[in-house]
């Protein structure tokens, strides 16, 4: 009778390390979208909430508010906030909207992402609506008013670590995207 065991115990370290080699090859492409959904239910990394009604109560607090916005360079859009910044209480519902234009000769689909500084606040930043849950497609030299609507939860009011904070920024990055939603094959 021979003994097998001297003969079994390399498979299965290579197979365990196969497996283990396969979990985390898995767990690197699931990371993005986990650490994205993550990010946006809890509001970390400066990811502003997103509210599905208005708000109804007023706070005590006022805060500046301040638009930051930057363009790919592969993008050839002019964006402008309504306004460089403004001034609300806590609670009180926002309606603003940004302008862009294509100065280009062709359409072109873009969209942004956007997160908020600082990043504690953005538990409390609660987007209503937003053009940047949607990609935009400008025809060429078309311009456009792009809507947005918000409030600072009133829960603000009551953070400690934010009792100093009086300026927050919503800051959006514009690019091209490049990858149309009739091009992914359903």
């Amino acid at each position: 009778m021979t003994d097998n065991t001297k003969y079994k115990k390399p498979y299965f370290v290579l197979t365990l390390c196969f497996g283990i080699f396969v979990l985390m090859l898995s767990l690197s492409f699931a990371a993005v979208p986990l650490y994205k959904l993550f990010c946006q239910v809890t509001g970390y990394g400066g990811t502003p909430q997103i509210a599905i009604i208005r708000s109804s109560d007023i706070g005590e607090r006022n805060f500046i508010i301040r638009y930051d916005t930057n363009i790919s360079p592969e993008l050839n859009w002019e964006v402008e906030p309504e306004f460089d910044y403004i001034e609300i209480a806590t609670g009180e519902n926002v309606f603003t909207y940004y302008k862009a234009k294509n100065v280009s000769d062709i359409p072109i689909d873009g969209t942004a992402t956007y997160n908020v500084v600082p990043a504690e606040a953005a538990a409390y930043f609660m987007k209503v609506e937003c053009f940047c849950f949607t990609e935009q497609r400008l025809e060429p030299n078309q311009i456009i008013d792009m809507p947005l609507v918000f409030y600072i939860d009133p829960a603000i009011d009551r953070d400690r670590d934010l009792k100093n904070v009086d300026t927050i920024t919503l800051s959006y990055t514009f690019y091209e995207n490049k990858v149309k939603r009739s091009d992914i094959k359903q």
